[in-house]
């Protein structure tokens, strides 16, 4: 018995597109499937994540905390902390005000997944923007100039980390569920893992370089760069004479 093949169809995404974030997102969810269902069954799962949250957050800032070199990210004073700031790491306790604000904001975070409207574009740029804010880059105000906030950076590495340890707590949380039969915590998972690789590559692109910015950048720095402090004086000199007696001999 022969078993045949056929290819299925195939859709054309340019490269240059994925440059344009509502094009980007379209391909994020096309690929790795995040449709209707998907958000639907992130909305519904919003009454068993909220009492969650509380544990979830303690969970991610013990994490955290347990490394010196993710809790030296937030001795630095945050954007809209007005309070004093610790001094060292082991000032730096997880009850402290300014840990007390980022929670709040993690918190934020993740109502804003089991709530959102996934169709409108605004949602992505949220995402989108919870990468950007992350990079350490000065962010552009709506007038073009340049953000006066502090800016925050965060290795790439310990933002990949912290989705997949946040996972591991949602798996963990919905699997124990005692309300929840298997079909709906399959479902919540899926959604899950789908909207949290999404988040990732919002991540990614703004830390990962494109293989041909790389090169570029390559060839640039390859190509030999001149500039007049780099020739001795003496070389300098002799050219000019050298100039300056052909100048008079062909006069």
């Amino acid at each position: 018995m022969s078993t045949s093949h056929s290819n299925p169809p195939m859709k054309h995404v340019p490269a240059d597109s994925l440059n344009s974030l509502p094009e980007r997102v379209q391909y994020l969810k096309d690929f790795i499937g995040f449709g209707p269902e998907d958000a639907a069954t992130l909305h519904a799962a919003k009454p068993v994540i909220a009492p969650l949250l509380p544990a979830i957050l303690d969970a991610v800032y013990a994490k955290l905390f347990s490394f010196d070199i993710t809790r030296a990210t937030f001795l630095p004073r945050n954007t809209g902390f007005k309070g004093e700031t610790a001094k060292t790491l082991s000032e730096l306790t997880l009850d402290h005000p300014q840990i007390a604000m980022r929670k709040d904001f993690l918190k934020a975070y993740f109502v804003k997944l089991v709530s959102a409207d996934y169709d409108d574009i605004k949602t992505w740029e949220y995402l989108d923007r919870v990468g950007v804010i992350h990079t350490g880059v000065k962010q552009q105000l709506n007038t073009g100039k340049a953000s006066t906030k502090s800016p925050l950076r965060v290795e790439f590495i310990h933002m990949g980390l912290l989705l997949g340890y946040v996972e591991d707590i949602v798996i963990d949380a919905v699997l124990e569920h005692p309300d929840l039969d298997l079909a709906t915590k399959r479902a919540v998972l899926k959604a899950f893992n789908k909207i949290l690789w999404i988040q990732n590559d919002l991540f990614a692109k703004h830390y990962v370089k494109d293989l041909d910015e790389i090169e570029a950048e390559r060839t640039q720095d390859a190509l030999p760069k001149y500039s007049f402090t780099q020739f001795p004086i003496s070389i300098v000199l002799s050219l000019a004479l050298t100039g300056l007696a052909y100048k008079c001999f062909v006069a």
